[in-house]
């Protein structure tokens, strides 16, 4: 079975990622990191195939994305969008939100998270 999960050629990518978290990124990760939300292990900047997941919880197959100004062109929609295409794929299930929804409303963007656990 091929890796596809922190390739080691992204690993440099992962480390600075993490070291620069976008304020969005660090308040939710405040939320997710050892297992806080319903004890669910998530991981921050965790690659899969070729792409780097905002966060990921392995537990659950879940991505989440959080969305900042850079990802509203067109350019960057279809990205998103064939990643999106690629992990589903993989049976990975990716949700996204938009930067300003986490400091805007936590409280929904933590329940829609919920929502999308399996068990």
């Amino acid at each position: 079975m091929k890796k596809i999960h922190n390739k080691k050629y992204l690993k440099p990518y992962r480390k600075k990622l993490r070291k620069s978290l976008t304020p969005a990124e660090a308040f939710l990760w405040k939320q997710l990191q050892n297992k806080k939300l319903d004890g669910r292990k998530f991981r921050r900047q965790h690659s899969i195939e070729n792409y780097i997941a905002d966060f990921y919880c392995p537990e659950e197959r879940l991505v989440i994305e959080l969305d900042g100004q850079c990802h509203y062109n067109e350019t960057a929609q279809e990205y998103d969008r064939i990643r999106t295409q690629v992990l589903n794929n993989l049976r990975i299930k990716v949700i996204r939100f938009e930067n300003r929804m986490v400091f805007e409303n936590l409280n929904l963007v933590l329940e829609e998270i919920r929502k999308n656990f399996r068990k």
